[in-house]
């Protein structure tokens, strides 16, 4: 039992271990199974945990592992789904513009990322000027109202968003296209591969520059490492993320609407990252679980100030389980099995 725990909690910069590939078949089993034993409108609201779950790992994997605090992940997140949306109903199939909307967000981090990463913004204020730029796009997207607001034949509505964003095609097959089950089979495996190719991706040394700079930048530049090209890189490669999140949350719901910008939803991104854990890739996606489910219930409950209850979560979060619900609960197993949690085991280790 020591071996197996000890295989899976190695730090993150090391290759994984036999238990925590182990962990992944596991979940891939039991995520493959579950609409054989879930109706459609569980099935639908598990979808877009997992849809989520990607903007989760994007923030993640920013945050987590090298150290930056982004409020821009939500405007990645609904400039994916505008272009999905608008491509989509202009185009009449939907493979290009579902690969547009991954591409395009990552050219507009690399544009964003360039002029903050390169003109050497301290980290508060990196987090202020994304703040701004969601912001500003949220409030543009509202602003689309107007008949003259039309992008080919597609007009955008500002606040009343856009219905009726066509559904995903198979692409060597568009006379085909994808039910929830399926949507939710291809949420499912976009979560299981990114989570597994980021956790590579920490091993290589690509990413241990990424946690060096994190933990001391000036030192990674005295090595002779460009860090501002390291950090513009996972910034382009976690708006790629957001925009693939964004797309699916489009082809989930068949709508995009200009709260994919919102203050609130960039709010909740930090909520699930908090709550879960950011120095793992597996606590996010647990933490967006938790929440939604929350928020669900609480809705279903007829509570009006579901805003406040999430506002206090994050508080005893921050203040209590400061590491995050899955770490923590990672150390506890490991003081029941008698192996006292080292640095190594309480930052960055592999989930």
């Amino acid at each position: 039992m020591r071996k197996f725990l000890h295989s899976f909690n190695r730090p993150a910069a090391q290759m994984p271990g036999y238990g925590w590939w182990g962990f992944v078949i596991l979940a891939s089993l039991i995520l493959g199974a579950l609409p054989s034993f879930l109706g459609l409108a569980p099935l639908f609201d598990l979808s877009v945990v997992l849809v989520l779950a990607l903007l989760a790992l994007s923030m993640s994997f920013l945050w987590g592992y090298l150290g930056f605090l982004s409020f821009g992940q939500t405007a990645f997140f609904g400039t994916g789904g505008y272009v999905y949306a608008v491509a989509a109903m202009n185009m009449g199939s939907t493979t290009l513009p579902f690969v547009l909307g991954i591409t395009l967000p990552m050219v507009l981090a690399a544009v964003i990322g360039y002029f903050m990463i390169y003109g050497k913004l301290s980290d508060i204020y990196f987090s202020v000027m994304t703040l701004v730029i969601t912001l500003i796009m949220n409030k543009a997207m509202r602003a689309t109202s107007g008949s003259q607001y039309v992008v080919g034949d597609v007009r955008l509505n500002g606040q009343n968003g856009i219905p009726g964003v066509p559904a995903l095609q198979v692409p060597w097959n568009t006379d085909v296209t994808l039910f929830i089950d399926q949507v939710y089979y291809l949420a499912a495996a976009l979560v299981v591969l990114v989570y597994i190719g980021l956790r590579l991706l920490l091993t290589t040394p690509y990413g241990r520059v990424l946690i060096g700079i994190r933990e001391n930048e000036q030192r990674i530049e005295l090595l002779g490492y460009d860090s501002r090209l390291y950090k513009l890189l996972a910034f382009i490669l976690a708006g790629g993320l957001a925009g693939l999140s964004g797309t699916m949350f489009a082809v989930w719901g068949n709508f995009v609407g200009p709260e994919m910008f919102g203050l609130g939803q960039a709010a909740e991104i930090i909520i699930w990252v908090i709550v879960g854990g950011k120095a793992t890739l597996i606590g996010p996606i647990v933490g967006v679980g938790l929440i939604q489910y929350l928020t669900t219930w609480l809705g279903m409950q007829g509570v009006g100030q579901v805003t406040l209850v999430l506002g206090v979560i994050l508080i005893v979060f921050v203040l209590v389980f400061k590491d995050g619900l899955v770490p923590t609960l990672g150390n506890l197993i490991l003081r029941l099995a008698g192996k006292e949690p080292s640095r190594s085991d309480t930052k960055d280790t592999q989930p």
